[in-house]
C-alpha cells in the first residue's frame, strides 16, 4: 500500500465521505492545494460504457473557456502555404521531413502535433513513437486538418483532446490550482457538459458513474453526478 505524506493525510481530513456540488468542490480544491508549485487541477469521470465496443468509445475535444494555465507547445507537420499559415498562427515548430527525422532520433519537446492530410503517409513511421504517448495526429481529434491556422489558435487558447481509457474513465487537466474559483468552475463544467453530450446511444444504465476532481498532489474530491449540476 502506498504510503501517503503527512501533508496529504492532513488535507485529506478536509474531505467528507459524500458527494460535493461543483461550487463546494472548487472551494475544497483551493484549500487542498498545498504543494510548493502551482498544481494542475485534474478531473476523472468514470462512465457507464464498455470501451471494448467501438460504439461505446467516448472521445472528443473541448476548448476550455479559461485555458490550461500553461503554454502548450504545438508542432505542425505541413508544407508550403500551410506551413506558412501555421507559423503565422503561432505554432512553436513548423516543418516536414526535418521534424520527422528529429522525432525518430528521440526529440519530443512538444505537447501536440498537428498535420495536414497530405503528410500523414510520411508520419506513419512515427506511429510507434507518437501513438503510445497520445501524440499521433488524428482526424477525430481535429489534429489532422487543412485549417491548421485556426487549429493552432484553438489549441493555444485551451483546446484539449480526451478519450475514455480501457477502464471506462476519462482523465483531463482543466487548469491550475492558482486559478480563480469561477474560472476553475467554468472549465470543469465545460468539460463535463461535453462528456454528457457525447453519451453513446449504445450506453446502457447510469452514464455518469462518478466524478472526482483533485490537484496534482492532493486527494480526490467526489462530486455529484446529476446532469442538472453541469447542464444548467
Amino acid at each position: 500500500m502506498k504510503k501517503r505524506s503527512k501533508r496529504y493525510r492532513e488535507v485529506s481530513k478536509l474531505i467528507e465521505k459524500r458527494q460535493y456540488s461543483l461550487d463546494e468542490a472548487v472551494e475544497l480544491l483551493k484549500k487542498t492545494a498545498s504543494a510548493r508549485f502551482d498544481e494542475t487541477v485534474e478531473v476523472a469521470v468514470r462512465l457507464g460504457v464498455d470501451p471494448r465496443h467501438a460504439d461505446q468509445v467516448v472521445r472528443g475535444t473541448v476548448t476550455l473557456p479559461h485555458g490550461l494555465g500553461k503554454p502548450v507547445r504545438v508542432l505542425v507537420i505541413a508544407k508550403g502555404e500551410k506551413a506558412k499559415e501555421a507559423e503565422e498562427a503561432g505554432a512553436d515548430y513548423v516543418g516536414h521531413q526535418e521534424y520527422i527525422e528529429k522525432i525518430q532520433q528521440g526529440w519530443l519537446d512538444f505537447d501536440v502535433v498537428v498535420a495536414t492530410p497530405d503528410v500523414m503517409k510520411d508520419l506513419a513511421r512515427l506511429g510507434r513513437i507518437l501513438g503510445p504517448r497520445g501524440l499521433m495526429p488524428n482526424p477525430k481529434s481535429g489534429t489532422v486538418t487543412m485549417d491548421v491556422g485556426q487549429t493552432v489558435k484553438e489549441i493555444k487558447a485551451g483546446k484539449i483532446d480526451f478519450r475514455v481509457d480501457k477502464t471506462g474513465i476519462v482523465h483531463a487537466g482543466v487548469g491550475k490550482a492558482s486559478f480563480e474559483p469561477d474560472k476553475l468552475r467554468d472549465n470543469i463544467k465545460t468539460l463535463v457538459q461535453t462528456i454528457i453530450r457525447l453519451k453513446p446511444a449504445a450506453a446502457k444504465g447510469t452514464y455518469l458513474r462518478s466524478i472526482h476532481v483533485s490537484n496534482t498532489m492532493g486527494p480526490a474530491i467526489p462530486m455529484v453526478t446529476t446532469y442538472q449540476e453541469y447542464m444548467d
